[in-house]
């Protein structure tokens, strides 16, 4: 049925088959009961499983998804973006956000919203030390390029073609460098006539 029939409930969200049956572009609905978790773990501290709700729905410049992290885990290391915006919305669960040395740390809970605007001001990690799973979603705008810091390991990342999250198909370059890795503008290059 679609969405504008008069018979359709006003709050039902379009669907792909709604949108291909309509002429031109239009918002499709991503239902987190229709999207598989998909599951990362590293070591005995960070774990996460994921829905990607944006990409599903055909987002571009705002990605979205669901996480849900285990009691005593971590999603990621401690980390900002120079090029892009997250935020946090806590649905259930409790946890830390940490974030830069000399800065506090903010308690998450359910309803609690978090706004992590670019820069190293915001570095931050998510801790889920409580006792139930950790689920929230996150939503960053999807620019690129963006860098990627990690005060921890004292490294970059550098996202080109698709931002961090994006389509890895779709990168340019992309690769994570020793922050001391530094070289001259004319290391390397030819600047003599063979």
């Amino acid at each position: 049925m679609a969405p504008d029939s008069p018979d359709a409930p006003a709050d039902e969200p379009r669907t792909d088959a709604d949108a291909s049956s309509e002429s031109g572009p239009a918002p499709n609905a991503a239902r987190v009961a229709d999207l598989d978790w998909s599951e990362s773990e590293r070591g005995d501290r960070f774990a996460f499983r994921r829905k990607r709700l944006a990409e599903r729905a055909g987002g571009r410049d705002l990605g979205c998804s669901l996480y849900e992290v285990p009691p005593g885990k971590r999603p990621w290391p401690t980390h900002y973006h120079e090029g892009n915006e997250e935020a946090l919305y806590v649905l259930s669960g409790t946890g830390t956000l940490r974030t830069r040395e000399g800065a506090a740390d903010l308690d998450l809970e359910p309803d609690t919203y978090v706004a992590l605007p670019a820069g190293a001001d915001y570095a931050r990690q998510i801790e889920n030390d409580g006792d139930e799973p950790l689920r929230y979603l996150a939503l960053s705008t999807m620019n690129h390029p963006d860098v990627t810091g990690y005060p921890d390991s004292d490294k970059v990342g550098v996202f080109c073609g698709a931002p961090p999250g994006g389509d890895k198909n779709t990168r340019t370059l992309h690769g994570y460098y020793p922050r001391d890795a530094e070289v001259g503008y004319w290391d390397g290059e030819p600047t003599a006539e063979e």
